[in-house]
């Protein structure tokens, strides 16, 4: 196994899932749950600690790979950002290796964002590599508006700029998602999903959110005062609402 992890605590496997971070985005969630739980955390191929692929990027087999190194039969998968996409995915291609599904502000294969998200994000590949422009013109979007201003915006700023200087050494690669994509799928999921998101969170997060309420089982539960890293400035709310869930 190539992809670098962190194992703490002992119990049922929980396995902590990012996008465009490391695994420093669950500094403060992963070690309140390791007190009941083992908890995996790694980082994803391409970012933090991981080697790049010279290879087209399957982030859902890659996952496969490390539970099956781990020998971990079944998890609970909790997936932020992107990982909330990539841990959705898994659940509907692996339903028999999941136990229970949390995802905190997912991301959403097939989803059509909006013109304004699509813009922004087109104006921050524009300013590379001026990484600093580009952390300036992320941290600008009314996602992080929350976060910014708190105790853990350097934090946010290191994770951003490794990821970005990371972004700049990969290969012409692809990401590979399964087909059809979750969004036309999400009646499938049968593990049982918890959805958490900021109220904070920018419109797109919020209608993804409100996606899986209209066409999954999936119980939603929005934190007032939190951004897209709900993770980050609110990690006891969310260790409350996930031990509660997974208690259940």
């Amino acid at each position: 196994m190539d992809l670098y992890y962190e194992v703490n605590g002992n119990g049922h496997p929980v396995v902590l899932l990012t996008g465009g971070a490391d695994v420093r985005n669950w500094t403060f969630v992963a070690n309140l749950l390791a007190k009941h739980y083992k908890v995996v955390a790694f980082d994803l191929r391409g970012t933090g600690k991981s080697p790049s692929s010279l290879e087209d990027v399957n982030h859902v087999e890659d996952l496969l790979s490390l539970l099956d190194h781990l020998e971990i039969n079944q998890a609970t998968l909790i997936g932020h950002s992107m990982g909330g996409q990539i841990a959705t995915e898994f659940a509907l291609n692996y339903p028999e290796r999941i136990l229970k599904l949390v995802l905190l502000a997912p991301g959403l294969s097939g989803f059509s964002y909006s013109k304004e998200f699509e813009e922004n994000m087109k104006k921050i590949h524009e300013a590379a590599p001026d990484i600093d422009r580009m952390i300036e013109l992320l941290l600008s979007d009314p996602s992080y508006r929350v976060v910014t201003v708190s105790p853990h915006r350097n934090l946010m700023v290191q994770m951003l700029r490794h990821h970005m200087k990371r972004m700049f050494e990969w290969p012409a690669v692809k990401l590979i998602w399964p087909q059809p994509p979750a969004i036309e799928r999400l009646g499938e999921l049968t593990a049982k999903t918890l959805l958490i998101i900021g109220k904070e969170d920018s419109p797109d997060n919020l209608r993804v959110a409100n996606y899986f309420r209209k066409h999954s089982d999936a119980r939603i539960i929005e934190i007032a005062g939190a951004d897209h890293m709900v993770n980050l400035t609110h990690p006891e709310t969310l260790y409350r609402q996930i031990t509660g869930f997974m208690k259940e």
